[in-house]
Order: C-alpha cells, then sequence, then structure tokens
C-alpha cells in the first residue's frame, strides 16, 4: 500500500478574486456531453489537481480553461475578468473576438502530454520564442528569463542542445521552462508525465513540487495519486463530466465519502 504524505494545509482568504474560477462550465462533442456544470476556485499560490478515470472529462476541461476547446455553456475567469465574453461601449456583453481572448489566455501557461518543442531551434531558442514574438520583450531580457527559467526546471545545461538530443524527461522540462517564459499567472498541467516512464515522470513531478513550493498557481490534470496529495491545496474528483467529491486531499484520500473515489482510489492502493 502506497502511503500518501499530505500537503500542509494554507488558509486561504476566499474573500480574494480568485486567480482562476470556473463557472458552470457545460461541454459537448455532438451527442456526447463531455462536461455537465463544473464549477470551482483556484486561488493565488494554490495548487488545485484534477482526478478521474479515463473519459471523465478530466482534459476537456483544462481545454477550455484557455479556451482551446469553447464552452457550451458556463464561463471561465482570470483575476475576475470572463475570458469568453466582455462588455461592450453600450453596456451589452459580447462574446470576446480571437484575439481579445489570445492577449488574456497569454496569462495561462500550459503544459501538455506531448512536448510540442520546435525541433528546429535550441532549448533556449524554444524558451524565448513565444517572449520575443508575443511578449515583445527584447531577445536580451528573453535571453536573460529564459536562462532563469531553465535554471528552475534544471536544465541550462542543456541550453544550447536540440530537442532530439533530450530525454523524453528533460523535454518536458524544456516545455515547463518555456510556459514559465511567458510570466504567466497561472500553469495548467494536463497529464505532463503520462508518456514517461517512472524514473523520468520522478524528473518532471519534482520541478512541479518546486513551482507549487515557490507559489505558483497551478491547475494539475493527473494519474499520480501521490503527488496530488503530497502538493495539492485542493483535489477535484471527476466523474462523468460532474464533479464527484472535492476538498482537502487529506480528506479525499483518508476518507473519501464516494464509493465511485473509493473505488478508483483504490487500484492505487495495492
Amino acid at each position: 500500500m502506497r502511503v500518501f504524505a499530505p500537503k500542509p494545509s494554507v488558509p486561504i482568504s476566499m474573500s480574494d478574486v480568485p486567480s482562476i474560477r470556473i463557472a458552470g462550465i457545460h461541454k459537448s462533442f455532438g451527442p456526447l456531453e463531455v462536461l455537465r456544470g463544473v464549477s470551482f476556485d483556484v486561488h493565488r499560490g494554490s495548487v488545485v489537481s484534477v482526478i478521474g478515470a479515463s473519459g471523465s472529462g478530466k482534459s476537456t476541461l483544462l481545454r477550455c480553461v484557455n479556451y482551446l476547446e469553447t464552452p457550451n455553456a458556463g464561463e471561465i475567469y482570470i483575476d475576475g475578468e470572463p475570458l469568453g465574453t466582455c462588455v461592450d461601449a453600450r453596456g451589452q456583453s459580447r462574446p470576446r473576438s480571437l484575439g481579445e481572448i489570445n492577449t488574456m489566455r497569454r496569462e495561462l501557461g500550459v503544459v501538455f502530454q506531448q512536448f510540442n518543442l520546435w525541433p528546429h531551434m535550441t532549448v533556449l531558442g524554444n524558451v524565448i520564442e513565444a517572449p520575443i514574438r508575443v511578449r515583445k520583450v527584447s531577445r536580451k531580457e528573453a535571453v536573460e528569463y529564459g536562462e532563469e527559467c531553465l535554471r528552475r526546471v534544471k536544465l541550462l545545461d542543456k541550453a544550447d542542445e536540440y530537442p532530439a538530443r533530450l530525454s523524453g524527461g528533460q523535454q518536458q522540462r524544456a516545455a515547463i521552462a518555456r510556459a514559465l517564459a511567458m510570466r504567466p499567472k497561472a500553469m495548467l498541467f494536463d497529464e505532463a508525465t503520462s508518456s514517461l516512464d517512472p524514473e523520468l515522470t520522478d524528473e518532471v513531478l519534482g520541478v512541479m513540487r518546486e513551482l507549487a513550493a515557490d507559489g505558483t498557481t497551478m491547475i494539475v490534470v493527473t494519474h499520480e495519486m501521490n503527488f496530488a496529495h503530497e502538493v495539492s491545496d485542493r483535489v477535484i474528483f471527476l466523474h462523468q463530466g460532474l464533479i464527484e467529491e472535492e476538498g482537502p486531499p487529506a480528506d479525499l484520500f483518508g476518507a473519501p465519502k464516494s464509493e465511485r473515489l473509493r473505488q478508483f482510489l483504490s487500484k492505487y492502493r495495492k
């Protein structure tokens, strides 16, 4: 049986405007309703892990958070501002343009299952490309901060290497550095270790643990239960597109109320 060591509880003022608010999100693909009204808040400096069986809607939810998938209903708020809509000069609500959405979602760094590094660029080149082109920072500033991001993920010594010469774990750490280089308000991780073997998984989880310890706001879709219990301030258990159970990790892992959650966790405790 695996032993889960919980993260110490940190009080959060609920009067604060959440860094991210997920409000009543629905998402369907044709007749298939994947998300059926999901709502929760993510406060600054906190880590929320989303767990659940394959097909429960976890990755779709994360893609809705930064509008890679447009919700059919509900809204995402970043620092209190709706991502999908805004109020025009006449005081009427309207959908945001793609350009407006792109501007707002710069504040969300995303790390996917696949690394998506540009193979023709060095590691440092991958990290500095978006800050230069999107944030319009100088190359000097981008390189200085890019090297700092690589240092944070323990990859500075690979700055001049090309992705093909890196292990899978190193490529994923480079992808994390690339997301950090945009100075996002929050980081979104979509099963960031699912394609890695155990040794490389530990490399990436170690970096994510350090980001959490540094106060990085994070939403983490993960199947790594030990990580979710150690690092999270709150855990969301999705089942069939709905939040079946949520709360502090000590409660969900130590005394789950839902029979579905108990069954889900049982396979990790053998």
